[in-house]
């Protein structure tokens, strides 16, 4: 199978230089950039099929955690922003439970696409993780699972949404709440959006889409699934330097294991 075969790169011509510059202008602009259909038909019922059949592998987690993703700060009080709890259970499988052979291994080490998330995202280069784990991830959310409002520790994240639930699993965000690398956290920003007080945005995904998404900065949430249908996600993580491995007790609490 060629990736030809899975992406439509007739809508999107990844290695035409003209289309790597439009996206890239995309997600400076609006911090998140959508490529509708990315996945062929074919190729999006065979993902599919496949995360239902390996669902049984997956690992549960219900957690509670503040939006920073930081351990409490015991000099300020509880209900402070910094130390606010929020709720996050989802399933998930992992790199060394996806297929040799499935398509998302063709997507995710393909030279051209690697190379055209590098121009998009403005890195040098992508690379794998070096743990066992951490590359490939398909994440499950059933009735009543959601991911609480959180900023991201990494730069950016790359997702393909593989099966929309019947209703709820919107992914909901504001754009640039904090400047992580200036120090400004923005408590009172956050304490108003976890009051209610503040608008947010929607970024509206269909079954085969791929995401970019920039949440280090931009405060993001998955709100709980409903109904019957469980919602499926598949996360590409790179790194922009070789030989990362995702850190052990992050394994722990996402996978319940380290290998």
């Amino acid at each position: 199978m060629q990736l030809a075969d899975i992406l439509d790169l007739q809508t999107h011509p990844i290695n035409d230089l003209q289309y790597q510059h439009q996206c890239r202008q995309n997600l400076r602009r609006d911090g998140a950039l959508i490529m509708s259909g990315l996945l062929r038909p074919q190729a999006l019922a065979a993902i599919r099929a496949e995360g239902l059949q390996h669902q049984h592998l997956a690992y549960y987690t219900q957690d509670q955690h503040n939006v920073y993703l930081l351990p409490q700060d015991l000099g300020l009080p509880a209900q402070h922003p910094r130390n606010r709890l929020v709720d996050s259970s989802k399933g998930c499988i992992t790199d060394d439970q996806i297929p040799a052979d499935s398509p998302l291994r063709i997507i995710y080490n393909s030279q051209d696409f690697k190379a055209f998330l590098a121009a998009v995202l403005e890195e040098p280069a992508l690379y794998p993780y070096a743990d066992p784990l951490s590359s490939i991830n398909t994440h499950y959310a059933s009735a009543g699972q959601e991911l609480g409002w959180h900023f991201d520790n990494s730069s950016f994240a790359i997702t393909l949404l593989i099966e929309k639930p019947t209703s709820g699993g919107e992914f909901e965000y504001i754009r640039d709440l904090r400047d992580a690398d200036a120090g400004e956290m923005n408590y009172q920003g956050v304490a108003d959006l976890l009051a209610g007080k503040t608008p947010v945005s929607v970024l509206p995904t269909r079954a085969g889409d791929l995401a970019f998404f920039r949440g280090r900065n931009s405060i993001h949430r998955v709100t709980p699934t409903a109904g019957d249908i469980t919602r499926m996600l598949v996360v590409l993580a790179y790194n922009s330097a070789p030989d990362i491995s995702l850190c052990e007790s992050a394994r722990m609490t996402f996978y319940g294991r380290l290998n």
